[in-house]
């Protein structure tokens, strides 16, 4: 006849091995690894799943704790600051960590509980009372103003709003973009020579709407000598330019 034994299910290798040091009544910063190393390792032998990964888990403890076993069978080692070193530090804080989040979770869990008990009662007041207001006293909320300290009130929000400004920004002009179609300036150049023949760069230019407009203009008028259309002169230094249409000098 077999004796069938129920293992108890832990949540992880940390969790079991909380479980053999609160079993065995042991300080858990002075964990007797030989102890705790067999006990572990009876357990996974006793182990029953398929989850590999559950069971890879368990098996990286067990490794560590027998690396644990061979470090503490070794002279042990001296840190830097002449100490010597524990090998079971690291497991110990990974312990305390542990059991640590493991007493919050059941924090946690109980405070759900009690929160589940929980009822409230859907809000039933009349609507003419919840879009109740209780009036304006314009007394109680001037109180001891009077038209000098309003002033007063005034004149510093002025100042505050006043030192706010860029003084140099501030006076920056914006930047708008002209739209100028070339083709229209182009015609309109064309259609001002043919009328006038013989003018002043100064009448044409007062045509012109813009400062983006003087440039197009000047563009083409440099593009209309370039291809022997007109003709430009100037007798003597800031005189005014006079065009002339090459057709004008020919008839002439």
């Amino acid at each position: 006849m077999s004796l069938s034994v129920k293992l108890e299910v832990f949540e992880g290798p940390l969790d079991l091995l909380l479980h053999l040091i609160d079993k065995n009544k042991i300080d858990i910063y002075d964990i007797p690894i030989v102890v705790i190393t067999k006990q572990y390792l009876e357990y996974i032998k006793a182990m029953d799943t398929q989850d590999m990964n559950l069971m890879s888990e368990f098996l990286v403890m067990a490794a560590t704790l027998i690396n644990i076993k061979c470090k503490m069978l070794l002279p042990k080692e001296v840190n830097e600051d002449g100490e010597e070193e524990d090998p079971r530090a690291e497991l110990v804080q990974k312990l305390l960590e542990y059991k640590m989040y493991k007493f919050m979770s059941y924090e946690l869990k109980d405070r759900q509980m009690d929160a589940a008990k929980t009822f409230y009662k859907e809000p039933t007041i009349p609507k003419e009372i919840a879009d109740y207001r209780p009036p304006i006293d314009y007394k109680d909320l001037i109180g001891d103003l009077n038209l000098n300290k309003l002033h007063v009130i005034f004149k510093d929000i002025i100042k505050k709003q006043e030192d706010k400004i860029d003084p140099v920004r501030s006076k920056f002009g914006k930047i708008q973009k002209d739209e100028v179609n070339l083709e229209e300036k182009v015609s309109f150049v064309e259609a001002f020579i043919s009328r006038n023949k013989t003018f002043s760069f100064r009448a044409l230019l007062e045509k012109q709407a813009s400062k983006m407009e003087v440039v197009v203009t000047f563009l083409v008028i440099l593009e209309f000598m370039k291809m022997g259309k007109i003709l430009i002169q100037q007798e003597h230094i800031f005189d005014d330019i006079m065009i002339t249409t090459m057709d004008e000098l020919i008839t002439a």
